[in-house]
């Protein structure tokens, strides 16, 4: 099993489908709901033709964090570390709500790694009044949620799809527990850029909405798409926070049309 020892962390990583060099690089960034085995629905159909990679988050998954280490804060250069490690110059990033916090980081701070960057159901962090007021009314609605629902694979594939939520919750679990206040911690920590701060990304940003996320409303990533010069926003009907477990065909088409597109 590949680990890359940072600092103060182990870090979990995969690599599928052609060596890193002979193909363009995709990396999957996964969110707090998951962990690397997150993506078992995007690698198959992208290894076909790009380096794929996943890895762990540390303090996810099989990455551990020494105590007292960086959290949150060491999303960005993990990643970074990790693109060295494998000799990679330049990826394509694929993040997952908590993941957009890490590949907004890096390409706000090494553009030059970036190639194009995917934003699933997420804002990256990054902060004004009007997105905070939009997170704020979706996170409102997360305490009305029926009992047994999972907040990030949400209603509709707790009722429609249950053996996939119960594999969500599995995947979850695999995960240490951490409360809300830990969580936010983590989040804060990797940063909160300002829409100054994006306005100079020239990176090439397709962020992907479920209709019905109710952690990061779609209305938060037409926001955040706005204060980007090269970013637009996809919606995908009938799908929660999860867009790419719920609904991967249609992720995976937009994806693949994104990375088509700017190509």
């Amino acid at each position: 099993m590949p680990f890359l020892s940072v600092d103060d962390a182990q870090l979990y990583y995969e690599v599928h489908g052609p060596p890193p060099g002979s193909a363009p690089a995709i990396v999957f960034a996964h969110g707090a709901g998951g962990n690397h085995l997150s993506w078992w629905q995007q690698v198959p159909h992208f290894s076909r033709r790009y380096t794929c990679v996943t890895f762990d988050h540390r303090g996810f998954g099989r990455s551990v964090e020494d105590a007292g280490g960086r959290g949150g804060a060491a999303f960005a250069d993990d990643l970074r570390a990790l693109l060295d490690h494998l000799g990679i110059a330049r990826a394509s990033l694929v993040a997952q709500s908590m993941g957009g916090w890490t590949c907004l980081g890096l390409a706000l701070r090494h553009a030059e790694r970036v190639e194009r960057l995917v934003m699933c159901d997420t804002h990256g962090g990054l902060m004004s009044d009007e997105i905070s007021q939009a997170w704020s009314a979706g996170m409102q609605t997360i305490s009305q949620l029926p009992a047994g629902v999972h907040p990030a694979a949400g209603v509709r594939m707790f009722r429609e799809q249950p053996m996939l939520h119960f594999l969500y919750a599995q995947i979850n679990d695999l995960n240490p527990v951490r409360g809300p206040s830990e969580l936010w911690a983590l989040l804060a920590a990797a940063g909160a850029p300002a829409p100054a701060d994006v306005a100079r990304l020239a990176v090439p940003v397709l962020f992907i909405a479920g209709e019905e996320d109710i952690v990061i409303p779609p209305r938060v990533c037409e926001l955040a798409a706005r204060c980007m010069p090269n970013a637009r926003v996809e919606r995908i009907a009938a799908a929660g926070h999860s867009v790419y477990f719920e609904r991967p065909a249609a992720f995976n088409a937009a994806v693949e049309g994104f990375l088509a597109a700017t190509g």
